[in-house]
């Protein structure tokens, strides 16, 4: 059996396989942030073309300062909440597992309907221009360094959003803390330069996400899982590395998992190359430092890279995103030895919408998926 194809149990899902559905930005919501049908059509596809756990797109957590781009999904409020619930069933009755992406988008806010202000734990402004297929046009704001109370609304709303995906009936929950949004800023050098509790060196600079995670364990109980995605790179800085190299990477990746995550989840622009010039991955250095599973990003697109990853134990599960766009059930292609589709960027153009990809697939004369 590929190694891709073996089952795995992540806590108490028993997932079909190792095959992941990484989180990809799609900007379909409803204006107000609730999911609608285009997004059930959408993420069930996936579960039909084999994959064993979804994880979402990145779902704002708040109405205050969380929402990062119009028309991106919500678990901020009940309204929210139900509108997740008959997508979660079909993906269910599909056959995978889903968990809720929760974000906030900090600093690389680009559109937020409740405010016009933009927060970040230090008012530094992010490099480059916003992101156009998600709506963004020209340079980022700079933010407001956040006061406590701003600090304690994000925090809540982590917590309530995790029930609100409990209630809706996902799996668990992954916390945002990669590619430059709020959690990531938190941990940065580069953007957290506060001086009180909340900032300071590589552990202080920890303080936010593990209250997070603390927060959200202690809202929804032992029996939901709750996982942390981590990057080094951010959405302003794809060459970014962290601080410390790779002895503090391992305490980093120690300390996160160890504050009550069921999974780490790493994403990098190759999930096999050495996180700082040379030696080991930075998947390789979460399986070597943290005792839980491992779900690797990056580059994947084929099912020999993806079994390459496993086989060397650098991961115990691999996300794919770009590859998976192209192919809903890359998955099955693995498994039958079908040929994949390449990734197109026109399916991002001009918005990366849902409808945009159905309109590429349409001119392409291209399918989502193979029958199961």
């Amino acid at each position: 059996m590929h190694p891709l194809l073996a089952p795995f149990e992540l806590k108490h899902l028993r997932l079909r396989n190792r095959a992941v559905l990484a989180p990809m930005t799609r900007v379909s919501a409803e204006p107000e942030g609730r999911a609608n049908d285009l997004m059930l059509s959408y993420y069930s596809a996936f579960a039909k073309g084999g994959f064993s756990l979804l994880i979402s797109e990145g779902i704002y957590t708040d109405t205050e300062y969380s929402q990062g781009y119009f028309n991106q999904p919500g678990l901020a409020t009940e309204a929210h909440r139900d509108s997740w619930k008959l997508t979660v069933e079909a993906v269910h009755n599909a056959g995978a597992a889903f968990i809720a992406q929760l974000m906030h988008a900090g600093g690389q806010t680009q559109g937020n309907l409740h405010h016009a202000r933009r927060v970040a734990p230090s008012a530094v402004q992010p490099a480059g221009t916003q992101l156009s297929f998600y709506g963004g046009e020209g340079p980022y704001a700079v933010p407001a360094e956040m006061t406590e109370e701003e600090i304690q609304q994000a925090i809540a709303g982590f917590a309530q959003a995790a029930i609100h995906a409990r209630d809706a009936g996902f799996d668990g929950v992954e916390l945002h803390g990669a590619n430059g949004y709020l959690l990531h800023e938190f941990m940065s050098v580069e953007f957290n330069q506060r001086s009180d509790r909340w900032g300071g060196d590589f552990k202080a600079r920890l303080s936010l996400p593990l209250t997070v995670i603390r927060e959200v364990r202690k809202a929804v109980g032992e029996d939901f899982v709750v996982g942390l995605r981590l990057s080094q790179a951010m959405v302003t800085n794809s060459q970014l590395k962290w601080d410390g190299g790779v002895e503090e990477a391992k305490i980093r990746l120690a300390t996160l998992a160890n504050a009550g995550l069921d999974y780490l989840h790493i994403s990098e622009p190759d999930a096999s190359a050495p996180a700082f010039g040379e030696g080991p991955s930075l998947c390789a250095l979460a399986k070597a430092s943290a005792a839980v599973p491992v779900i690797g990003n990056g580059g994947i697109a084929t099912g020999e890279q993806a079994q390459g990853l496993i086989e060397r134990g650098e991961a115990d599960l691999v996300a794919v995103g770009k590859a998976a766009l192209a192919n809903h059930d890359w998955p099955l292609r693995v498994e039958r030895g079908v040929a994949m589709t390449p990734f197109d960027f026109g399916m991002l153009a001009p918005l990366a919408t849902i409808t945009n990809e159905l309109a590429w697939r349409q001119a392409n004369d291209h399918q989502a998926t193979l029958q199961p």
